[in-house]
């Protein structure tokens, strides 16, 4: 059970009277080392005038003796005494804003915080002083971040204009800092190095969808289609010699680890042994750190469609378009095992079975094969 501030203070005082921490501690079932922690606010020092207090009380009266001073100092610096009148008072405050806290200013000469904040700000933008004031916060400002080599932020640009007798908000800095629109090169400079050296998203294919061989261009995407308010991705990668559907895989996801699968599945299927390129558009899949890596460990080059333009990659928006049209959209599918099987056994038509236009009305199997009894007799 949690103990209040007043039950702390009575345990201690129990200590500093003579009881033992072990009995305190044992009676209460407490922790010596928690115990201990309570110790800390009310441990006595004795002050050079032979006062004792304890530590909460010393930092307590350091930090309302540095206010005094504080407080000393501004009415050393006005123009005017606590008596003046409040608007003779409230502008020789504002000569020092910036230079010292609100609560110090306003205590100094008796003057009501929300009545200094609503002179400050209702008129601001008349106010030519305060206007003098932010142009040269701001100028130090900019030579602060010049000098540091366009490295120092907010916090570390306020911590130099103390060093230099200037007192500021990191609020002020930072809205000054954005009215330059400058900012620390920090925050930026990894993702501006990633964009100077990343490698281009160059379409090397240009529309061309002619390949001289099997295994020349390979291009790949991915559909959906929802079945029992379950969507289903559609992984395929096309031989563009021959459009033939070379590797499929179905998931639940939309993921990296599809499009990998589904490569190495035609990759040890295939097995290419000469240059090999990759042809895509630019998703999230195919420009993943995993898969690129994939790609260079096979010696593939990748190629991506320009952003927008699903013609680039016209071959792909061909085959899901046929597969929709003469499979998906016409079948009543009874399970997920069924849709699957049915995809498969579709692919396996359109390879084998279906002519193809582009090919001579010839089926994509009977093409490919035609070119390697060509390339034997050669």
């Amino acid at each position: 059970m949690r103990k209040t501030d007043e039950e702390k203070y009575a345990l201690v005082k129990r200590y500093y009277d003579g009881e033992p921490v072990a009995f305190i501690c044992s009676e209460q079932g407490l922790a010596k080392s928690t115990f201990y922690s309570w110790l800390k606010p009310y441990k006595t020092t004795s002050t050079e005038s032979g006062v004792i207090v304890s530590g909460a009380e010393f930092i307590k009266m350091k930090n309302k003796v540095d206010r005094l001073e504080k407080m000393i100092e501004v009415l050393q610096k006005v123009d005017c005494n606590i008596d003046a009148p409040l608007k003779t008072k409230l502008n020789e405050l504002e000569k020092l804003y910036g230079q010292y806290s609100v609560h110090v200013l306003c205590d100094a000469l008796q003057v009501a915080r929300g009545t200094f904040y609503n002179h400050i700000f209702r008129n601001k933008r008349e106010n030519n002083s305060y206007q003098i004031r932010r142009t040269q916060l701001s100028e130090k400002i900019l030579q602060i971040y010049n000098a540091s080599k366009q490295i120092y932020g907010a916090k570390k640009i306020k911590a130099v204009l103390e060093q230099q007798g200037v007192y500021t908000s990191v609020k002020m800095v930072s809205e000054l800092m954005n009215e330059m629109n400058i900012a620390s090169i920090r925050s930026d400079s990894k993702k501006i190095y990633k964009q100077l050296h990343k490698p281009q998203k160059k379409d090397m294919l240009g529309m061309n969808f002619a390949a001289k061989a099997p295994n020349q261009i390979w291009t790949s995407d991915i559909t959906y289609f929802k079945y029992q308010n379950q969507s289903y991705y559609i992984c395929v990668i096309v031989d563009l010699y021959s459009r033939m559907a070379i590797a499929c895989k179905i998931s639940k996801k939309q993921s990296t680890q599809l499009i990998t699968s589904v490569f190495k599945t035609a990759y040890e299927k295939r097995k290419p042994t000469g240059a090999l390129i990759f042809h895509s558009d630019r998703g999230s899949q195919y420009t993943s750190y995993s898969f690129q890596k994939l790609l260079k460990i096979y010696c593939v080059n990748q190629s991506f469609s320009p952003s927008g333009k699903p013609c680039h990659n016209a071959v792909m928006e061909s085959f899901f378009s046929s597969m929709k049209k003469e499979e998906l959209y016409r079948t009543e599918y009874h399970s997920e095992s069924e849709l699957k099987k049915r995809i498969q056994k579709y692919i396996e038509f359109y390879n084998t079975e279906r002519p193809h236009s582009t090919l001579n009305y010839k089926s994509l199997n009977a093409y490919e094969q035609m070119h390697y009894e060509l390339s034997n007799r050669k």
